[in-house]
């Protein structure tokens, strides 16, 4: 009997990023020398905050599945993370690193044999290593290798250096009686040696100001404040779709935001995993946690606020941080993302560690005394930003109608004379305010 050789090879599904904030636009008001309440002069202006960038993968390992209705609440990430000291350079997976495993949780027994399989394989580096025998007699075949392999990178933000994978398939007759699995490496062992180490001493710099007291919402915004602040979206930019793009270079696009955040929430002890889907048909990358044990939904990419007008004569300074995708329940995140598996997800109802919840900026009613506050607290170094979630709509709008159409913003506001910027997202209720010097 003859063993025949054949040979696949595949890509990890590469994140392009879609058009965010689609409902969401920039005006400015401006405050009359002559009269006591604002007016719009000349109008109002509004553009996307980001603007929408081609597509940036290679190769699609399968289409998005269109799913509606409940989804499934899991109990517990699995796997808990670490901040143990990496491994060093002469151990057996040098380049692999503790941290949550979720996705090898939504995974049976048996496949979770060739996650471990591939799991070592990948952070040795190795090429033609040997799948268990034990799982293709438990009934696992070579398509199962492409889910198992996806669950595996969703797992580890480290494997920088991977960017598909290959298999030899050996058969007798018309059995498959031996699969040996290769990763597909983008650079060298010496490269991806160095490159790992000015990842970890940029993680150590980040998190040397992180905050080691208080809760898990704490860290988690830490994270999502510092990459924003540290990164700027750029579709071109070297090794985008991996945590070397974000930590070291600075530039990147949703699937390198999201696994740094990934990356830096696991070594900080918080639970988090990487999650795909789309946006506007686009394929798109998230985040989420764990905090303080409830689950949410973060989207780092969106956070980042900054934008470019298409007419650099109304271009306005728009505040570099977006509130409105740090910890948001499943509700909140399905305007305006679609998830590739919603069964594999939990059902995030909890609003404890919203953004808007945490920082006294949720309005189930219209509350002046909590308005003043607000202003009150702002900061002149931040331009005296505000920024504010409402619980409905008729709160919404009644807010809206008080600030913007009646011109109360300039009431609140400690300074006179002076314009006042804002933001509107008529889909998540928020309403952003700060004062430009114009």
């Amino acid at each position: 009997m003859k063993y025949w050789i054949s040979i696949l090879a595949a890509a990890f599904l590469l994140c392009g990023c879609g058009q965010p904030h689609t409902d969401m636009s920039v005006s400015a008001l401006y405050e009359s020398e002559t009269e006591e309440s604002g007016q719009q002069l000349p109008g109002s202006f509004s553009e996307n905050l980001l603007e929408e960038s081609p597509r940036d993968y290679a190769v699609e390992i399968s289409e998005p599945e269109e799913k509606t209705g409940e989804l499934s609440q899991e109990e517990s990430l699995p796997g808990e993370p670490s901040q143990e000291e990496p491994p060093q350079e002469e151990t057996a997976g040098q380049f692999l690193l503790p941290g949550n495993r979720y996705a090898r949780g939504t995974l049976s027994e048996t496949e979770q044999i060739w996650y471990q399989d591939m799991e070592k394989i990948l952070g040795d580096m190795e090429q033609n290593h040997e799948l268990s025998p034990e799982a293709l007699e438990q009934g696992l075949t070579v398509e199962d290798i492409d889910r198992i392999f996806q669950s595996v990178m969703l797992d580890h933000p480290e494997f920088f250096f991977v960017d598909g994978y290959s298999y030899n398939s050996y058969v007798r007759g018309d059995q498959v009686v031996k699969l040996e699995f290769s990763g597909n490496y983008n650079v060298d062992r010496d490269t991806a040696l160095q490159k790992q180490q000015e990842i970890l001493a940029a993680a150590d710099r980040i998190l040397a100001a992180a905050p080691v007291s208080g809760d898990d919402y704490d860290k988690v915004k830490y994270v999502y404040e510092t990459l924003i602040r540290r990164t700027d979206y750029d579709s071109q930019a070297p090794d985008n779709q991996n945590i070397y793009s974000v930590l070291v270079g600075g530039l990147s696009v949703c699937q390198g935001y999201a696994k740094a955040t990934q990356f830096l929430l696991n070594r900080l002890g918080v639970e988090c995993t990487l999650v795909q889907g789309t946006v506007q048909e686009e394929r798109h990358g998230w985040n989420l946690v764990k905090a303080d044990g409830d689950y949410y939904y973060v989207d780092t990419t969106w956070g980042d606020a900054s934008y470019k007008s298409a007419e650099e004569d109304n271009a306005a300074v728009v505040q570099d941080i977006n509130y409105d995708y740090l910890c948001v329940t499943t509700r909140e995140l399905l305007l305006t993302h679609t998830l590739d598996n919603p069964e594999a997800m939990p059902l995030c109802t909890a609003t404890a560690d919203n953004y808007y919840v945490r920082e006294g900026a949720y309005f189930t009613e219209p509350d002046e005394e909590k308005l003043q506050l607000l202003f009150r607290q702002a900061s002149p170094e931040n331009s005296y930003l505000v920024t504010l979630k409402c619980a409905d709509k008729a709160c919404y709008d009644e807010i809206l109608q008080s600030l913007i159409a009646d011109g109360r913003i300039f009431e609140l506001y400690p300074e006179s004379g002076k314009s006042v910027a804002y933001v509107q997202n008529d889909k998540q209720l928020s309403l952003t305010f700060w004062m430009t010097n114009e």
